[in-house]
């Protein structure tokens, strides 16, 4: 009988004693036996920290506006696994991820795959079946180990670098930089997003012998004047004026930066005109970044989990006149930097909700560590403990007033539970 996606899933959950298995030698044995094939004849894959969802999405909305077939791939999804891989513009169906789930199954024989491995060959195998012109292909965990590495992208795009998986890629930004630097190839562009890099990612680029594109070298984005218009320019002469991204937080204009120059990078083989990046920049949303789902509060979703995420939503809040006051719905995974998170956004948030996880996933931690946490910090924070997401969020709801900004970030999981429980 015939697996449905759930059951899929749940198997592939299963067939892996770990969640995270670095390395490309399972993964690569099973592509190879699939035919080793390539999800499209241009490809940009997207690494880093932080950024890596927004780039992806406005690498996509200005390519399909200037015409072009693409596929894109991305992890982790908010509210259904068919949104890690999309084509054309559309969610990939159960139908044709359970199709893929079968032939990588037939192609694996006694080979483990993680989860994230079958999911990684399932996006190149139905990409490569779409007749695409392009892939866009977002880094799952690190890069020179992830399972996407296993294809050489034309131009490889890092955004940005900051503590995250440090159990994984090292308890720096030089050594995690080093790891994420590994998806790039000698000769090809490699496009740095960060305006202050760490050394570490640099000298790795250059030791793989990638021809380096940083923003801020190559390329630059300047400010956003009093029209709302701001300047990318390159150092090859091209200049262009552009709207300020729909996309909310000031961040979001190197993100767009960042595309534009992954694009620029490659040359005579895209032809994207100005009109269309403008296009992309006043129409690109990507669900769980500065999400505005209600007024009056306003209320806003964000998927943001780690330091350098916290401090981008602290610059947003600086940045965004308001009369009231703060509330912050936040939960958490145990192996997060939850002190350098609290510690960023401290000074902005006059009420904390702190919402338990643990029900969620093995790794969420409870609201009285994050309570305790909160406490360690500021002793006079005003801070509560809820047993999940649903519940802070009702409290913060009740006491807002029609001027406050709510806030409900901090995972995934927070996001995901924020979308689905709206109203």
């Amino acid at each position: 009988m015939m697996r449905t996606l759930a059951e899929w899933l749940s198997y592939q959950e299963r067939t892996h004693p770990r969640d995270i298995e670095l390395g490309l030698d399972r993964v690569r044995a099973v592509w190879e036996a699939m035919g080793s094939p390539r999800p499209a004849p241009t490809v940009i894959t997207v690494g880093g920290t932080n950024g890596k969802g927004s780039t992806v999405a406005f690498l996509e909305g200005m390519l399909r506006g200037a015409g072009y077939r693409v596929g894109c791939y991305t992890s982790p999804h908010l509210l259904r696994y068919n949104e890690r891989v999309r084509l054309e513009g559309d969610d990939a169906s159960d139908e044709a991820l359970v199709a893929s789930f079968e032939r990588i199954e037939a192609a694996r024989g006694a080979i483990p795959q993680t989860y994230f491995e079958f999911g990684t060959l399932a996006a190149i195998d139905l990409m490569s079946r779409a007749s695409l012109d392009i892939a866009v292909i977002e880094v799952g965990l690190g890069g020179r180990l992830d399972a996407v590495n296993i294809i050489d992208a034309d131009v490889a795009v890092i955004t940005t670098i900051d503590l995250d998986h440090q159990d994984w890629l090292g308890g720096d930004r030089d050594s995690i930089g080093r790891e994420k630097a590994g998806i790039a190839r000698a000769g090809r562009p490699a496009i740095v997003g960060e305006r202050l890099p760490p050394a570490g990612l640099l000298e790795a680029l250059r030791g793989i012998g990638a021809d380096i594109l940083a923003n801020g070298d190559a390329f630059s984005a300047g400010s956003v004047d009093g029209e709302g218009l701001w300047r990318w320019s390159h150092r090859d002469g091209t200049v262009l004026d552009l709207p300020r991204p729909r996309l909310d937080a000031p961040v979001q204009i190197d993100n767009a930066a960042t595309a534009i120059a992954a694009i620029h990078a490659l040359g005579s083989r895209v032809d994207v005109p100005p009109a269309a990046i403008r296009r992309a920049l006043a129409a690109v949303r990507v669900p769980g970044r500065l999400q505005r789902i209600a007024e009056h509060p306003m209320t806003l979703v964000d998927v943001g989990h780690n330091p350098q995420a916290a401090r981008a939503l602290a610059a947003w809040l600086d940045a965004t006149p308001r009369h009231g006051q703060v509330r912050a719905v936040y939960g958490a995974l145990a192996d997060k930097d939850i002190g350098g998170v609290i510690d960023a956004l401290v000074d902005r948030v006059d009420h904390w909700y702190l919402a338990g996880l643990e029900r969620d996933t093995p790794r969420g931690l409870p609201s009285g560590a994050l309570l305790a946490m909160l406490a360690a910090i500021r002793p006079d924070a005003h801070g509560r403990a809820f047993e999940n997401v649903g519940t802070a969020w009702e409290a913060a709801r009740a006491e807002a007033g029609e001027d406050d900004v709510l806030l409900l970030f901090g995972s995934f999981f927070v996001a995901a539970a924020a979308l689905s429980h709206r109203t």
